[in-house]
This record gives C-alpha cells, structure tokens and sequence, in this order.
C-alpha cells in the first residue's frame, strides 16, 4: 500500500534531482546534443530515475537502521473504511 515518504527522502531526492539535472545538462553540452524538447524531456526523466532511486535507498537505510515506520493515525482510518466498504459490497472501479 502507499506510505508517504520521510521527509529525508523528499529532501535528499531534491537535492540530488537539482544535481542530477545540471550534471546532464552540462554533460549533454560537452557531447554536442542540441537544445530542445527531446532534450528537455531526457534530462528530466533521468534526473527523476537517480533522484526517486537516491530516495528510496534513504527510505531503505532509514528502516534499516531504525525499523518499520509506525502506522499513521490517517492509514489506519483509511484502512478501517475501506473494510468498511468491502463489507458492505463496495469495490473500486
């Protein structure tokens, strides 16, 4: 199920995002690539690649070293209504 990220992973991946892109960009420039969308769109994507990946072995390490996160208030309430719906023959789409 989804848990929200901590906030070192949201913090340490943009910081690595905002790296990753300037590296590309400047090494996209030294191999002669022209400026333009296609060019854009690489760049973003595989900054977004390293800066997801940094992200998650920060989520790793953290549990790591520290454990599982405690469930959330808010999880546990939508985990109660949503077996609130399942036993009532609601299901999603």
């Amino acid at each position: 199920m989804f848990t929200i990220p901590s906030m070192w992973n949201i913090i340490i991946s943009t910081i690595v995002f905002v790296i990753a892109a300037w590296y590309l960009h400047r090494l996209l420039d030294e191999h002669g690539m022209p400026k333009g969308m296609t060019r854009g769109l690489l760049v973003f994507v595989l900054a977004y690649v390293v800066s997801w990946a940094s992200g998650e072995l920060v989520d790793w390490s953290r549990e790591k070293m520290f454990g599982p996160e405690p469930v959330s208030e808010t999880q546990k309430n939508l985990n109660e209504a949503l077996d609130v719906l399942k036993a009532n023959g609601i299901t999603a789409p």
